[in-house]
Parts: C-alpha cells; structure tokens; sequence
C-alpha cells in the first residue's frame, strides 16, 4: 500500500496550495474594521506552516471515500475542517511563542506575531481565531449529528483535557525529569490530540463507518506521538534557518523531550516503531489509504 514518493509530493503541494487559497478566502480582510487585528490574523494563518493537520483531513477523507470522487457537499465539508485545524493550530502557535509562555521571536522562518504586532494583538489574534474554527465547522453541509461530532470532537481536543492541557503540563516540566510515560502523556494531550483529531475529522465528514472511524483512531495515535519524536529530534539535530523557528531552544530552556528522556539513537528507534505502527493500523483501508501511508512517510522524513 502507498504511492510513489513523488505522487505523493505532488499531491502534498497541491493540498498544501489548495488550502492557503481555502483560509485567504475564510479569513476576514486586511480592510475590514479593526483593520490592525485582521492583519494579525492573516499574518499568523497565510503565508507559510506545511498544513499537515489539513493535508491529514484531506488523506482521511480520501481514505474513506476508496477513491470516489467527494460530492461537492463533502468536498465543501472537508475544506472547512481542515480550515478549522488550521487555525485552531494557528492561534495554539500566536499563544505559544508569547512572553508568557515559550517567548519566541522567530515562526515559520519570520517574526512571531507579537514581535510582528505587539503582544495584545497577538493575543486577541489567538482569541478569534479559537471561534472561527468552530464558525466554519458549524456551516459544514453534512448531516447535523455530525457537525456535533465534529464540533465535539475538536473542542475536546483543543481544551484542558487536550491541547490546553499539554501545553499547561510543558510549562509545569521545565527544569523537572519527566519519565518516558509522564512525557508521553504531555504529548499526546499537547501535540497528539490535535492530530489525531485532524484525521478523524477527515473520517467524521466524509462518512466513515465505526470500524474506518477506529482504524483512523489507531493511526492518529501512533502519527501523533511521531510527530513529536520528530519534533524533539528536529531540534538538537536542524538549524535554525532550516527549521524556521529558532533551534535548540527546548535544550536551553531546560524542556524535557523525547531526545532528553530517551537520548538520540532511542528516540530515533522510537519513531521507526511509531511509524510502522501508523501503516499497520490502516493496513485494511488498502489503496484508499495510500495517502494517509504518505502522510506518515512524511512525518517522520521531514527536514522541518
């Protein structure tokens, strides 16, 4: 199962275009009152970022047609929740890079939002773009007991018992020695979650049965801690140029990380396993899921 590397380049880039042009068409206007807070939101949402939670929608979704071509209710329903990933992630970054929290001045290659802006900008930046993703997820043409799946779905994943969540115990762990299970447990609520939630959000709109539903569950899990492997290998192993975000940082501000806990060459391995364990869980989704096989490939292959 998979496709060829450059197929799955080619469509990687096309997704990866196709959803700058979705979120410039989503986002409210330069122009538009308060003008200085809408450019904020544009600068933190356009122009950069690899939109894997997006492109993890589109392969979940392609995954659970087998191949069909989505009507245009579900190809409009899969735009949208992966628009809303999108900025839900967005806003996680505009917040993270703050003073109060990791004090970044460095994001996709360019100055974090508060440096861009300044820090209440950002911060209501952050603000707006949280309802919006749920505004676009609300207006998708499907079935209204899945909107509510969806809509429930991701708030979960977003909140203290998600995203919200890990991201309070990353601030609580600096300079403490997690063990490998409590740093598991971090990430899969501060990174995991919201991956996960991007693949079966895929599923959810596109009609996945309960037995699809739980192989993408099983994917996300293993494609969600692998991301942070990467994540954490990544940053003692590329520069900062390379990276786009300033490099070393989780070392020098005393985080621990899977490379910290486990060391290099563990943690390496670690991602191998994870990584197998991404394809075996969709292994029954046969060709259907050769992009969601990419996608991992991806992940664990990237430069930045």
């Amino acid at each position: 199962m998979g496709v060829e590397k450059t197929v799955g380049e080619a469509w990687l880039q096309e997704r990866v275009q196709h959803m700058e042009q979705v979120l410039a068409s989503m986002l409210p206007a330069e122009d538009v009152k308060p003008q200085r807070l809408h450019q904020a939101i544009r600068y933190a949402v356009l122009g950069g970022g690899k939109r894997v939670r997006a492109a993890l929608v589109y392969a979940a979704g392609e995954a659970v047609l087998q191949g069909a071509a989505p009507t245009a209710a579900q190809e409009k329903a899969l735009d949208l929740a992966a628009a809303a990933v999108e900025l839900i992630h967005a806003y996680s970054l505009v917040h993270d890079d703050l003073p109060c929290m990791d004090d970044d001045t460095l994001r996709r290659g360019r100055p974090t939002v508060h440096i861009q802006f300044d820090e209440a900008t950002a911060m209501l930046a952050g603000d707006a773009l949280q309802p919006l993703a749920f505004e676009l997820l609300a207006s998708m043409p499907v079935a209204p007991a899945l909107t509510v799946q969806a809509v429930t779905l991701l708030a979960k994943a977003a909140g203290s018992m998600g995203m919200a969540g890990g991201q309070a115990i990353d601030c609580e762990s600096v300079g403490v020695a997690l063990n490998l299970e409590q740093l598991q447990e971090m990430h899969r609520l501060k990174t995991g979650a919201m991956l996960k939630t991007s693949i079966v959000l895929g599923g959810i709109v596109a009609g996945a049965s309960s037995t699809q539903r739980q192989m993408l569950n099983d994917y996300g899990n293993a494609m969600g801690l692998g991301f942070q492997v990467m994540d954490d290998i990544l940053d003692v192993t590329a520069d900062t140029q390379t990276l786009g975000k300033t490099a070393g940082k989780d070392a020098v501000d005393n985080k621990p990380t899977y490379v910290s806990v486990m060391g290099l060459d563990e943690a390496k391995a670690f991602l191998a396993s994870l990584h197998e364990q991404s394809r075996m869980a969709i292994r029954a989704l046969g060709n259907g899921g050769q992009y969601l096989s990419y996608m991992a490939d991806y992940i664990v292959g990237r430069a930045y």
